[in-house]
């Protein structure tokens, strides 16, 4: 099995991508300090290898999309995970206990074959990875618009919004690099550990903030929270933390979330009316991977579209967290109009929020 990440083409399809899927995601997970997530993806590489029986693993072997792109581990990681949460699956607990002398690939084998019918939905879409700690991310972007000249007054938009955990970015308390940013009684206190110049400081207000998802998560709904949940990676205690915080505020207010794919939603919302004195924000994190070619061309055009006719008192701006499969990476990506539109790199960040390295001044 691997020990490092392979540079292999996101797109790829073919003999060998599948294993290779699952040999980049124990790699990641590896650098990521996720060592339970590492263990059940290569137990799951060695089950898929060693042509064990099952559906789910049948359909793993036959994947026929990109496995990369499909985030093909990550689906059946998550149906596991929450087996587990749920209490159904009580032979996974070792494993998730991360206890020695014990024999993952016995017991999770075992896990799918017992819990097949419930297992093989998880491999129906792509993994729900709503995490509050990205919010932090699109707060700086945002003071850096603001202390580059566009107008303070933001209207958000979001692509692959999942729950809407970010769409409720403004209720949160953000600490960036000594610059303090929303309520002091904040639902959540956001403080990635932080290198690099300070953002701007500066008020910054959010006007409204809608976003779509072509399979939007509600959090009032049990059943639907702890599908969010069990995309969390176990070791990660403080996002679970996060997660609890962000479902009371969903319940004492929804975000705005309508069911889109980001193509009709982008060009909707771009259609409309925009007010005096604001900028206008695209935003998406880890999400444009699983956005179809066609509606990414369509999106792009849109907004360089809608670009070429902002103005100072109208203003665009396109916010992205995504990774750079080149560098094994996360990068938040700005462009902004008035201006050139072409892309600003601001920072390099954990993709779970644990930190942003700052790259301007």
């Amino acid at each position: 099995m691997a020990d490092v990440y392979q540079f292999i083409d996101i797109t790829a399809k073919g003999e060998g991508i599948v294993a290779a899927a699952f040999d980049n995601q124990v790699a990641y997970c590896r650098a990521a300090g996720a060592p339970v997530t590492a263990r059940v993806c290569a137990a799951l590489r060695d089950l898929v290898e060693s042509g064990a029986g099952g559906a789910v693993l049948a359909a793993a072997r036959a994947w026929p999309g990109a496995p990369l792109a499909d985030a093909l581990p990550l689906r059946i990681a998550g149906g596991l995970h929450a087996l587990h949460l749920s209490g159904r699956a009580p032979q996974l607990a070792p494993i998730y206990a991360d206890a020695g002398e014990v024999d993952d690939m016995a017991l999770i084998g075992a896990a799918l074959r017992d819990h097949e019918a419930e297992l093989l939905p998880w491999l129906d879409g792509p993994p729900q990875t709503n995490e509050a700690g990205r919010s932090a991310n699109f707060i700086a972007a945002l003071l850096w618009l603001a202390g580059q000249g566009l107008p303070p007054r933001f209207e958000l938009l979001e692509i692959g919004s999942s729950a809407g955990i970010n769409l409720m970015l403004d209720r949160y308390r953000y600490e960036l690099g000594g610059v303090g940013v929303g309520p002091a009684d904040a639902a959540m206190r956001i403080c990635p550990q932080w290198q690099g110049a300070a953002p701007p400081a500066g008020p910054v207000t959010i006007t409204g903030a809608r976003g779509c998802d072509v399979a939007p998560v509600d959090l009032t709904d049990p059943a639907q929270a702890l599908r969010l949940k069990a995309y969390v990676w176990p070791e990660h205690t403080e996002r679970f933390v996060r997660i609890e915080a962000a479902i009371a505020e969903a319940r004492r207010q929804p975000p705005e979330l309508v069911a889109m794919n980001a193509a009709d939603f982008v060009e909707e919302a771009l259609a409309r009316p925009q007010a005096t004195g604001t900028t206008r924000v695209l935003m998406h994190s880890i999400v444009w991977q699983y956005v179809p070619d066609d509606q990414q061309a369509r999106v792009t055009a849109a907004m360089e579209a809608a670009g070429a006719a902002a103005g100072p008192d109208r203003a665009l701006a396109w916010v992205a967290l995504e990774a750079n499969r080149v560098l094994h990476l996360h990068e938040l990506v700005v462009r902004r109009w008035p201006g050139d539109g072409e892309p600003s790199l601001l920072a390099r960040a954990h993709p779970h929020g644990a930190s942003v390295d700052w790259l301007v001044a």
